[in-house]
């Protein structure tokens, strides 16, 4: 087919315009999309992105994040869903362009509740973090100075000059040169977090990062932004329409861009129904409504708790038994806990009253003190806010245990000492126990958490990825009761470090496509998609 001259030219600097709009397949969101694009596009971009954070999300807890299998697996998701996954490849402009509406459509989304907030940031950070690992040494530089972090790499003469010192003060490098490493020369108030841990040299106020240390940094400051952005966004739908000033004019300007399309957003008929459902889709089910309501017996708690709660559980049950008391954030992680699994309303007030006035309660302070908080949690008082009970990543992130304390996640809170001593006095053997705190040593609480329903249950493929306290209760009773199938492989021997770097779950191993079906089509299967595991 023939072009003129004239076609060409207009062609070529339609190409260059593109260009300019994404110039690397890596970045920070700071400036949202104003271009219009059409309700199915709008649909399908946020559809695919959202199944994109689940895989993530999925993979984070069946996988030991940054492994072979992770990143073979993700990058495989990443490029069926049409997103940028080889940073090499300059036209890839579609690509590029529906990463960025894409993640803006769900920050529509998802800036409307704490929880919210705290799934979609950290499926955000963990795809950055992936995506910026596949990065080579020229492209970390060119997309730090696009980003404006002006983290240049020293060059070979300073790195021969200051090779002893790098080496003696950058843990983890092994039998690595140092002339093989990028280091990057840092403000020392932006690496104060490897400063703390005496993970870098200093020299002139300037720390001296390694390329496997940098993206430490670069996520902070990407944190910070998106934490930022989606706070303020909020803020705007709650206020009277005047975004915070406290920010740089760029970041400002994103912030307020974005907030002055909720108003419409949330007035659009056809738009608010699908952004309600994505934010209702991102964690599977809240377990706020149970089937099995009213059929759990309060004499079977003490069986139930040894057979299938999760640790956190089990570990505040116990504290409950031994003290006839917890403190507000144990009751509450617990109590909800025991909503969850079917506890009713007047049996959640018989249980806590009952164990409470065992120790330094009387009846009529139990009354007057604790029962509202109860009834409160059960929608009952107050706002009347049916509470929902608290997710891993919940449970995780916020409201750490201080000394008194029983709430918490064990794997995440716990001396591994203390953890240790736990995981004896319940039995777990030896070689169970040493993969369960290399698995918290390395960060993986929920991968650990698995691994303690392998040991109890006495499987070897759990089934399913773990992201729910009343998850682990709903599998394990499954498992009990003989509805699920046992999954045991047969045994062989097999190392530790190759068991955890292989961990898998049904789920994850069958990752689902993306389809090419009208954008009505992918909604209706959307909630089976979503409750998988």
């Amino acid at each position: 087919m023939e072009f003129s001259r004239e076609k060409r030219l207009k062609a070529r600097l339609a190409g260059d315009r593109r260009g300019d709009l994404y110039p690397h397949s890596l970045q920070f969101y700071l400036q949202p999309p104003t271009e219009n694009i059409s309700l199915a596009e709008f649909e399908n971009f946020a559809i695919d992105r959202l199944k994109l954070l689940k895989v993530v999300e999925n993979l984070g807890v069946s996988y030991v994040k940054g492994s072979d299998e992770y990143k073979s697996r993700l990058q495989r998701e990443i490029r069926k869903l049409k997103f940028p996954y080889k940073a090499l490849v300059e036209d890839d402009y579609d690509a590029r362009r529906k990463d960025h509406i894409s993640h803006f459509i769900l920050r529509l989304a998802y800036c409307q509740s704490e929880d919210l907030r705290r799934w979609f940031i950290q499926q955000e950070m963990d795809l950055f973090r992936y995506r910026f690992n596949e990065l080579t040494g020229d492209l970390v530089e060119k997309f730090l100075k696009y980003v404006n972090l002006s983290y240049g790499a020293i060059s070979k003469e300073v790195k021969e000059k200051l090779a002893v010192q790098l080496l003696n003060s950058t843990p983890g490098l092994g039998g690595v040169k140092v002339e093989e490493l990028e280091f990057y020369k840092v403000p020392l108030q932006d690496a104060m977090d490897l400063f703390r841990v005496r993970r870098v040299y200093l020299l002139d106020a300037f720390a001296y990062v390694p390329h496997m240390d940098i993206i430490a940094i670069v996520l902070n400051n990407y944190r910070t932004k998106l934490s930022k952005a989606l706070a303020n966004v909020w803020l705007f739908i709650n206020s009277s329409g005047s975004p915070p000033t406290a920010q740089s004019p760029a970041t400002r300007g994103c912030h307020t861009l974005t907030a002055r399309s909720l108003p419409a957003v949330q007035s659009d008929e056809r738009l608010q129904p699908l952004l309600n459902h994505l934010s209702h889709s991102y964690v599977g089910p809240d377990y706020s409504i149970q089937k099995n309501i009213g059929k759990i017996s309060l004499e079977h708690i003490d069986a139930l708790s040894s057979k299938s709660f999760p640790l956190c559980m089990r570990q505040l049950h116990k504290a409950l038994r031994d003290n006839h008391h917890l403190r507000h954030g144990g009751r509450m992680q617990y109590g909800l806990f025991l909503k969850g699994i079917g506890l009713t309303l007047e049996q959640a007030l018989q249980f806590w009253k009952s164990e409470f006035i065992k120790g330094k309660v009387d009846a009529d302070k139990f009354d007057k003190g604790y029962a509202y908080s109860i009834r409160h949690n059960y929608g009952k008082e107050g706002k009347r806010t049916d509470y929902t009970p608290f997710s891993c990543m919940k449970i995780i992130l916020s409201n750490p245990p201080s000394q008194g304390d029983y709430h918490g996640c064990p794997f995440r809170h716990s001396d591994p000492e203390l953890l240790k001593q736990k995981l004896q006095s319940y039995k777990i053997p030896p070689t169970g126990i040493t993969q369960i705190l290399e698995l918290v040593k390395g960060m993986h609480y929920q991968l650990a958490c698995q691994k303690y329903f392998q040991l109890t249950h006495d499987v070897d493929d759990i089934g399913f990825s773990l992201n729910h306290p009343n998850q682990y209760f709903a599998e394990s009773q499954k498992l009990l009761s003989g509805g699920r199938e046992v999954k045991k492989e047969p045994s062989e021997p097999e190392s530790s470090q190759q068991k955890l770097s292989s961990q898998k779950s049904t789920n994850s191993c069958s990752i689902p496509t993306s389809s090419n079906t009208e954008a009505d089509t992918e909604l209706e299967g959307l909630d089976a998609y979503f409750t998988e595991d």
